[in-house]
């Protein structure tokens, strides 16, 4: 796919009339830059730089629809695959352990995570990737954006990744995106001890076609699973984490409480008002669904404007 970049880029840029170093002039990079990217050479081009050329160029977005595949080639064939699923699904529901997921990343908490891997090969493929992972939230604006739920270890708002400035507009980004109708954000604080997905993130995907999917990850490995079977497992994983997990009302108090510094200060509900609340959570789905706080809405009632 590199290589089919390049290809239409030097037959893009000689239709044009134009050198590397005018095209580079163009799209502020050295002509270096432009001779990689004709020859698949060297680091992969970032969103930004391929929309420059897709405008320079006139390329009427074909450069900018070819680029998240260029991308894609970086990574094994499961996270390519997953990738491709999650651009289809129509539900996602994530458990993070240890950071906030992608989709709800602000762009310099999303550098400074990505910028802690061990085998980041310099500054232009940490750019590459804020890039990518910038580009695939639009999907959470667009008419077919699929219905979020996150489940947030206590621990991914106590560890302030990239400084506290970065971190507390993090947490004021998701106190922003749990606003939104789609997007659901709960916290499992630590008090609920262990659980069967500590040992990383789960993801579960739910397909247009009605299939499912799921995702491990760790720090560094992932696994995508796709028999129905081991699917219908960590669904079931998934449920529990959901059930234990504080209501979204009192999750966005704990979050809004670590933006502010104070960890502690969220008012956590008694073991048995946690308990009754999580029956209500697994219930929802026969009686009606429920207000933030945990209360049911009956069928045939909403609430006013």
């Amino acid at each position: 796919m590199a290589a089919l970049f390049g290809a239409r880029v030097r037959r893009l840029r000689t239709a044009a009339g134009l050198t590397q170093a005018e095209l580079g002039d163009r799209t502020h990079v050295v002509s270096t830059r432009i001779t990689q990217i004709e020859r698949a050479s060297g680091a992969k081009p970032t969103l930004e730089l391929a929309r420059a050329l897709d405008a320079a160029l006139g390329a009427d977005n074909l450069l900018v629809e070819l680029w998240p595949y260029v991308y894609r080639e970086a990574f094994p064939d499961w996270s390519r695959k997953f990738m491709e699923y999650a651009e289809r699904a129509v539900v996602i529901r994530q458990y993070a352990a240890h950071v906030v997921p992608g989709l709800l990343q602000t762009e310099e908490y999303a550098r400074a995570v990505l910028g802690l891997d061990a085998l980041l090969d310099g500054e232009e493929q940490l750019e590459e990737r804020v890039s990518a992972r910038m580009a695939r939230q639009e999907r959470l604006g667009s008419p077919d954006r699929p219905e979020l739920c996150v489940i947030l270890d206590e621990a991914v708002l106590r560890r302030p990744i990239g400084g506290h400035a970065v971190m507390r507009k993090q947490l004021a980004r998701l106190l922003g995106a749990a606003e939104g109708r789609h997007i659901t954000v709960q916290v499992l604080p630590f008090d609920q001890g262990g659980h069967e997905a500590m040992g990383g993130s789960l993801t579960i995907l739910f397909l247009p076609d009605g299939s499912e999917v799921a995702y491990t990850e760790g720090s560094d490995y992932g696994r995508l699973i796709e028999e129905p079977i081991n699917v219908s497992r960590y669904k079931v994983i998934y449920d529990r984490l959901r059930a234990a997990a504080l209501p979204p009302v009192m999750s966005l108090d704990m979050v809004r409480s670590a933006m502010e510094g104070n960890y502690r200060g969220a008012n956590l509900p008694s073991r048995s008002d946690r308990r009754r609340l999580a029956q209500e959570q697994l219930q929802q789905s026969s009686g009606g669904r429920l207000r933030g706080g945990g209360r049911r809405v009956p069928r045939g009632r909403r609430p006013g404007p």
